[in-house]
């Protein structure tokens, strides 16, 4: 018999996630939803013994309050939202056990935007094209494709009781206090439509982030861009404005010129359509992403995809089980 939560306060936005989501969901015309803040939500799952891609809790700005039916282990890490277990504070980064009818609440976020609860075998979703991470556009996944709601019911698998240990603060994602970001990110793939002028522009730019962002996409607040002669001077197929084009696939990232718009495509982003897409935001920075509040500032800072890439591998290589130090070690 699974051991169940019961949902007393949804948050703002909580849903199931996992990593990486939804491998191959791009033939279905949809991202891959999953976890924004992979970092944090692997970390989640080391802390209570599971492996790093078992379904657990994404809370956006505000987050859920949740009955235990049962002794459970449970972690938190990302955004602190003040997290209490039966009113007494509890910190983030380390495994907790829980005992029947407790009640774990998170409030309102006061670093970051995203927090990831992780149970101790996981959440016991029915999975879709592989994954049991909710893509909320497409109504799938997760618990019945849909952010949690009052009263609902999450299933978990079988607790197995995890030592009890903490994420030492160099293995911890250092930027959740930020906010003034430093977003690194490649070139192109469409960025012969900017001309130079305007490529100097988009990078010496502190873009605002708009409150209308969501996990479609980050939408950003700044001047508009410069636009190269192929942007302005092309065949009617492309389009009027110089952001269109003939529909291309959009990469994960994808820093997508909506009008004068930039937009940038995260988990559940388009992945084809007719504007164009001049810089793309690496994997290893979704991590900051993820994280950043409306009204803050990005500063794009132009990297190689090597230096991308070994990025990315730090990151993986800091989210496996050495990372984790015993409960006895703490101060």
């Amino acid at each position: 018999m699974h051991n169940l939560l019961e949902v007393l306060s949804p948050g703002l936005e909580t849903t199931v996630q996992d990593w990486p989501g939804m491998k191959g969901a791009f033939k279905y015309g949809f991202n891959h939803s999953g976890a924004i803040d992979h970092w944090s939500f692997r970390l989640a799952n080391l802390l209570v013994g599971n492996k790093i891609q078992a379904p657990g809790l994404e809370a956006q700005f505000i987050g859920p309050a949740l009955r235990f039916k049962a002794e459970h282990s449970f972690a938190i890490t990302g955004a602190n939202m003040q997290a209490t277990l039966d009113n007494k504070p509890i910190p983030l980064w380390e495994t907790h056990r829980a005992k029947p009818n407790q009640i774990l609440k998170l409030g309102s976020a006061i670093t970051g935007a995203r927090a990831y609860i992780a149970f101790s075998g996981g959440i016991a979703a029915k999975p879709f094209i592989g994954s049991c991470a909710t893509h909320t556009m497409a109504k799938a996944g997760g618990i019945n494709g849909r952010k949690l709601l009052v009263n609902d019911s999450i299933p978990l698998n079988p607790d197995h009781n995890p030592e009890s240990c903490f994420i030492p603060k160099h293995g911890q994602p250092p930027v959740i206090n930020e906010k003034n970001w430093e977003i690194e990110t490649v070139i192109g793939p469409s960025d012969d439509w900017i001309s130079n002028e305007g490529q100097k522009l988009f990078f010496n730019t502190n873009w605002v982030v708009s409150p209308r962002s969501n996990r479609m996409g980050i939408r950003l607040d700044g001047p508009p861009l410069l636009f190269s002669k192929r942007a302005t001077n092309k065949a009617p197929e492309h389009g009027s404005h110089p952001s269109n084009c003939v529909d291309i696939g959009y990469p994960v990232g994808g820093i997508n010129i909506c009008g004068d718009t930039p937009v940038v495509l995260l988990n559940e982003g388009l992945t084809g359509g007719g504007f164009i897409v001049p810089f793309t935001v690496p994997s290893s920075e979704f991590p900051k992403l993820a994280q950043a509040r409306p009204h803050e500032t990005f500063r794009f800072k132009s990297v190689s995809v090597l230096h991308a890439q070994s990025k990315r591998k730090t990151i993986n290589d800091i989210c496996q089980p050495k990372i984790l130090q015993s409960k006895d070690l703490l101060p």
